[in-house]
């Protein structure tokens, strides 16, 4: 008996119908965006071991995907996992410029532990040398696959399976843009069997205290910091008066702000705003320095700030305890 997948289309490029087979960098502008229904009709008979059923969500770039949709998302996925028995798993077709928030969102605040992959491609669905199709046909493949249950949301790209909290983009046009910098990826996926090298062993989807709310107005307002030399407090004194609740830094290595900045930051914190500190290269980690603990600062740990910023709305929505905010970011 085939497995039925439920897969939700956000949009993105793996959804997108460049103008020409040679658009690979105007097709955002000038392409166009499939619905659901329309990629899984193209994919044809490649998609034959499973049975579908299209779910249309969105139908555009992953720029204009956010917290509204994270929250949607879940509650959708939530809501599958207790109506539809019948649903083995879920893949979500996602834009890969905000792809890592959506999927580390999801890892902390669904509910359910129903298989859930995202994916995404680099070229568009009609491009030469496009890699939508195999990489759809590989998270299919993955979100059925027993050896991924129980490992939280994943991202599939490029033959290669990563947990959502290591996973993140880091190149504009190549093909192997997702990696875990740190960690690796958890497993491949080959044309004969797929290959699991490791299992994550961070807490994930029914095992964290997070969960989605209502609506995305419940989620406290968060912003990043990008240090940089010379920046000073304009963008810490713009976020307190947007009525942010918590500001992440995304420092200098190994984790520390520009002066003028660091000094905006102290005097935020002061008035009761939550500071994570995170570092802005990409790998290794933000340590529990004794700075930070005096100023009451978080330690991202080895979290991107992008990833950092997912973690603290849910915490702040959560707790406002600076101790137990640093063991969110220990543990999750």
């Amino acid at each position: 008996m085939k497995s039925r997948i439920a897969m939700i289309g956000c949009g993105g490029t793996i959804s997108t119908l460049a103008a020409h087979s040679l658009d690979l960098i105007e097709y955002p502008e000038t392409g166009r965006k499939m619905d659901v229904t329309e990629v899984v009709a193209r994919m044809g008979d490649l998609v034959s071991f499973v049975e579908i059923e299209p779910i249309a969500f969105r139908a555009v770039g992953s720029s204009a995907i956010g917290p509204a949709e994270w929250v949607e998302l879940a509650r959708t996925i939530d809501g599958l996992s207790r109506e539809r028995p019948d649903i083995a798993g879920v893949v979500i077709l996602h834009g890969t410029a905000t792809l890592e928030e959506t999927a580390y969102f999801l890892n902390l605040a669904l509910t359910c532990a129903l298989p859930v992959v995202l994916v995404g491609a680099q070229r568009p669905f009609n491009a030469t040398g496009s890699d939508a199709q195999i990489n759809l046909l590989s998270a299919l493949r993955a979100v059925i696959d027993p050896q991924c249950e129980g490992c939280g949301v994943l991202v599939v790209m490029n033959d290669e399976i990563h947990q959502a909290r290591d996973a993140t983009k880091t190149s504009t046009y190549r093909v192997h843009a997702f990696r875990s910098p740190d960690a690796g990826p958890l497993g491949v996926i080959d044309a004969d069997r797929i290959s699991i090298a490791r299992r994550p062993t961070r807490p994930h989807t029914t095992q964290t205290p997070f969960v989605a709310p209502a609506c995305a107005e419940e989620l406290p307002r968060v912003d990043i910091a990008y240090a940089y030399a010379g920046s000073d407090a304009a963008a810490v004194e713009a976020f307190v008066a947007a009525g942010a609740r918590g500001i992440v830094s995304a420092g200098f290595a190994p984790g520390m702000p520009a002066v003028l900045e660091r000094a905006a930051m102290e005097t935020a914190a002061a008035g009761g705003l939550c500071i994570v500190q995170a570092s802005r290269v990409g790998s290794g980690r933000v340590g529990h320095r004794s700075y930070l603990e005096r100023q009451g600062w978080i330690a991202a740990g080895d979290l991107n700030p992008q990833k950092a910023r997912v973690l603290l709305m849910l915490a702040l929505a959560v707790s406002d305890d600076r101790r137990i905010i640093q063991e969110f970011f220990d543990r999750y």
